[in-house]
């Protein structure tokens, strides 16, 4: 029990289950790493950042129209609070769809690496089939094991980050559609 919270134990079985996978799994690796960083960057905005944002912008809108609605009676007025009420919404928008296109690209690219993994460990065995002949197992299992190991992680890397960055669109949207409701025009 204790052996396996060793740190050097642990980064040995990870130098050897990336050894195991190929090159393509420590790619896979680099951009999981990426993805999540950027995943973990907006659930930070999110948590921390985007209340003080949507207080900004409403308290904008408010400083703008004097505590008033803005109607359609004065219809200078109006044209200019929709410009304004647009502009704010515009401006959340950005800001809080910031990086989600980007692990939306990362996590499709996840599975397209597992099956590059999977092409070049399958021609490492044929490599090896070539060299050695049809029979010898035990020379073709490195190859099967660089084949499968990367897609197994790119698939996993894939799912862990589709769930997250749907849950992150989906939070935007709600949220910039609160706000857009916050700043009606009458």
């Amino acid at each position: 029990m204790l052996e396996s919270l060793n740190p050097v134990v642990a980064v040995n079985g990870l130098r050897e289950f990336l050894e195991t996978g190929g090159n393509v799994l420590v790619v896979i690796m680099i951009v999981t790493f990426i993805m999540w960083a950027f995943i973990l960057e907006r659930l930070a905005y999110w948590r921390f950042a985007h209340g003080r944002m949507e207080k900004d912008k409403i308290s904008a809108w408010r400083e703008w129209t004097g505590g008033h609605p803005v109607t359609t009676e004065d219809r200078w007025r109006w044209f200019q609070g929709h410009a304004v009420r647009e502009q704010l919404i515009s401006e959340a928008r950005q800001s809080a769809e910031q990086n989600v296109e980007l692990v939306k690209t990362l996590v499709a690219i996840a599975p397209m690496l597992g099956l590059l993994g999977t092409v070049t460990g399958m021609v490492e065995v044929f490599d090896v089939m070539a060299i050695s002949g049809s029979s010898n197992a035990r020379a073709m299992s490195a190859g099967v094991s660089k084949a499968t190991i990367p897609t197994m992680a790119g698939m996993v890397s894939a799912l862990s980050g589709l769930f997250l960055s749907n849950y992150i669109e989906r939070l935007a949207k709600k949220k910039v559609q609160s706000l857009g409701d916050h700043l009606e025009i009458e």
